[in-house]
């Protein structure tokens, strides 16, 4: 076994190389037909998809893709185009096709590589590969297990939507002008359960997953068929409750979900473009005193965890709420020179938000709620991210005297992220980390709820 890891390391050690030649051969093209600065990159992955449905494979899938863009400049016009081929002839037409593109476009004054000054020339090792040989059989095999779990939990479990195993691995290699080539391998692993449950008046369904970078540490297939079915389980025979003001509690698995509305308001795009709730809000407090969220890009085989960003700029940590404060917009070199400000290394995205927590497991939430709201499921669409305007069908728990009382479906809850995030109580310490927003569940003080 340790041969064949090592194996493996020698052969995605080989294909960063080709994939770095492949790179520079673009960009001194470029250089030859008189582009003024140029980038070049290239994402690559390739893996294991299946996905059963009463232990009985309804896809299997092999992916191998990548594709190189490259994107020049001659002075402030921008030529892009991209190949799947890496053969010199392929490469050239590209960086031809490039420029013949850039002959036709209007000069933008922000537009360029980043600049030398941001950029990560020797990125650091964060553990993000870590290979795993999964042959079909082992994987159908999972979801089957996946399945038989939850069938076996409950019998109100009755039907399934089925479960799936993902294995991949892949490399990301970025070069440009200013002389940086760099590039790391990274390898993801999941495996999800979707069930459906039933009584004599109610029928529910609900899921769970488990995903990692390193495919030992993943939820056993068995833990994750009975989450599963003990999530649908308790969704079933849902009332509906009356429209009211009450507290709500957003279950840390879709808390995440109000931060991602944060990211999209503070994103440089948004704030240039004068489309953000957030827009003057630079400096001051949109949240309560004890809440800090710190992005930490670095964390060791961390899901959103990168050493450099899409156009290759170094990623570091950085506060963006202190004790309430927005501390930082989020900026790619483009949104940067729009605002007349350095790149914060958000091209491609943000990397491992941690939100601050209590001391408090949910349960404990309940109970300093006391009346209210547990919300477990989101439903629609009802975000303006302009005016902050929230109104979204939610599904959960309704909790009386901090106990869970009954489940609850077919409500909406209302509010503005403005108040929303000001009223934000608690944060427990029940952290999600399955995503690039860690966080616990969120206590609310008050929302518009719609029932009957």
């Amino acid at each position: 076994m340790q041969a064949s890891q090592q194996h493996i390391q020698q052969d995605i050690q080989q294909e960063i190389a080709e994939v770095k030649e492949a790179v520079s051969q673009v960009l001194a093209h470029a250089k030859q037909l008189g582009a003024s600065s140029a980038e070049a990159s290239m994402s690559r992955t390739r893996g294991l998809s299946v996905e059963t449905r009463h232990g009985e494979v309804e896809t299997l899938e092999f992916n191998q893709d990548g594709g190189l863009g490259i994107s020049l400049y001659f002075g402030q016009r921008k030529g892009s185009a991209s190949t799947a081929d890496l053969s010199p002839q392929a490469l050239k037409r590209a960086v031809e096709a490039a420029v013949d593109i850039a002959r036709y476009t209007s000069e933008d004054p922000c537009a360029g590589v980043a600049e030398a000054a941001w950029l990560e020339f020797n990125p650091p090792e964060l553990d993000l590969f870590h290979p795993h040989q999964v042959d079909t059989t082992e994987a159908i095999a999972s979801c089957a297990r996946a399945e038989q779990a939850a069938f076996d939990y409950d019998s109100r479990i009755v039907n399934s939507e089925g479960a799936s195993f993902s294995s991949h691995q892949g490399i990301k290699v970025y070069g440009n002008s200013h002389g940086q080539l760099v590039g790391y391998p990274s390898s993801r692993h999941s495996i999800s359960c979707v069930m459906i449950g039933k009584t004599e008046q109610d029928m529910q369904r609900d899921y769970s997953y488990s995903v990692h970078r390193d495919f030992a540490k993943l939820l056993s297939p068995e833990q994750v068929g009975r989450e599963a079915a003990e999530e649908t389980v308790a969704r079933l025979d849902a009332r509906q409750v009356p429209t009211e003001k009450v507290p709500v509690i957003f279950r840390a698995d879709i808390a995440s979900s109000l931060f991602g509305h944060l990211v999209s308001a503070i994103s440089g795009g948004s704030i240039y473009r004068q489309s953000s709730f957030l827009l003057d809000k630079l400096g001051q407090r949109i949240f309560p005193e004890h809440l800090n969220i710190i992005e930490r890009p670095h964390l060791r085989q961390g899901l959103a965890s990168s050493p450099f960003d899409a156009e290759g700029v170094k990623t570091r940590d950085l506060a963006v709420i202190e004790q309430g404060v927005l501390s930082s917009w989020l900026l790619t070199s483009y949104s940067a020179r729009k605002l007349g400000l350095a790149s914060t290394g958000h091209a491609g995205g943000i990397h491992n938000w941690l939100v601050q927590h209590g001391e408090q497991d949910l349960a404990a939430l309940c109970q300093q709620m006391g009346r209210g709201l547990l919300v477990t499921e989101l439903m629609g669409q009802g975000v303006n991210t302009v005016t902050g305007d929230y109104s979204r069908g939610a599904a959960g728990f309704w909790v009386e005297n901090g106990e869970i009382q009954f489940p609850v479906a077919e409500v909406t809850i209302a509010g503005n992220l403005n108040e929303m995030f000001q009223r934000i109580v608690a944060i427990g310490k029940d952290v999600d980390v399955r995503g690039g927003v860690q966080t616990g569940s969120v206590l609310i003080e008050s929302m518009q709820l719609a029932g009957h």
